[in-house]
């Protein structure tokens, strides 16, 4: 996430300015109910286990509000929570408190959901050397968001967009030709970018032949799509370490220490940021 660290700072500010938009209009009519100069505390609590993620969103909602609102955090992003556990002591204009509430919930309850996730499948695998993967399947608007929670959780960030790694897929080759002169391409085009990194180049493959092209072709990693446990066992030995080895396609929870076990080097899983169950949350003024 440290390379992207301007790119976050900013899409917080940009995606709670959008949030705080859609659900103010053209202003708060119940907190206006509320003296202007009344101030107060409130706090956050979690109705269920989780891991949190998010507090920069929740002090962003309330800072473009109020900037005097201070806040008294029990954690830090990346902690677990039980169940009942106060998150947070927010103290400031209760108008203020009142008017966020929800966006800032909304946020915390989105990341913490996804952080959740993600440390649920990065636990069941914590003895191998297989990382868990994110993937590009994020709500829209919120990929660094979604992306820094899944690190908050214990998972790995793949590609943040289509800009920052190859991913050549079954489309791509069809249209360069092969595997191996989309890979040259593609390592070609790495050299000339004026970024400081190239680019790694990674091939989705569906068979043992394709692996076997992606290996020659000199592919950084290479996706295994929907390959059976006999087929992923049949890749490491053939690959024996030339290039980093991803498992893709429907994988579920119940089949990640059989192909970690295999020696994996990763499992990209789409459900950590599209299957998320939101974190029950509350907020109460003290």
């Amino acid at each position: 996430m440290q390379k992207y660290k301007d790119s976050f700072t900013q899409q917080v500010t940009e995606s709670v300015i959008a949030a705080l938009t859609e659900d103010i209009g053209d202003g708060d009519i119940t907190a206006n109910l509320i003296p202007e100069n009344k101030q107060a505390s409130a706090i956050i609590i979690t109705r269920e286990e989780m891991i949190l993620c998010g507090r920069a969103w929740v002090e962003e909602s309330f800072h473009q509000l109020d900037s005097k609102v201070k806040f008294n955090w029990h954690l830090k992003d990346g902690d677990r929570a039980i169940a009942d556990q106060k998150l947070v002591t927010i103290t400031g204009s209760v108008r203020a408190l009142l008017t966020a509430e929800r966006t800032a919930i909304n946020f915390l309850q989105t990341l913490s959901a996804t952080a959740t996730t993600t440390n649920r499948y990065a636990a069941e695998i914590d003895k191998y050397e297989t990382k868990i993967l994110d993937t590009r399947k994020t709500i829209p608007g919120l990929r660094i968001a979604q992306k820094y929670a899944v690190s908050c959780g214990g998972g790995t960030n793949h590609r943040f967009g289509l800009y920052d790694a190859f991913l050549i897929k079954e489309n791509h080759i069809a249209a360069a030709g092969s595997i191996a002169a989309a890979v040259a391409s593609a390592h070609k085009l790495s050299s000339n970018r004026t970024t400081s990194q190239d680019a790694k180049v990674e091939v989705e493959v569906e068979s043992i032949a394709e692996l076997q092209q992606a290996i020659d072709a000199g592919s950084d990693i290479i996706m295994l799509d929907n390959f059976s446990l006999e087929m992923m066992k049949q890749a490491v030995e053939i690959n024996s370490n030339r290039a980093q080895l991803e498992v893709s396609g429907n994988v579920e929870f119940s089949q990640l220490k059989d192909i970690a076990k295999q020696g994996i080097d990763f499992i990209s899983i789409g459900a950590l940021t599209k299957n998320i169950n939101a974190i029950d949350l509350s907020m109460r003024i003290i």
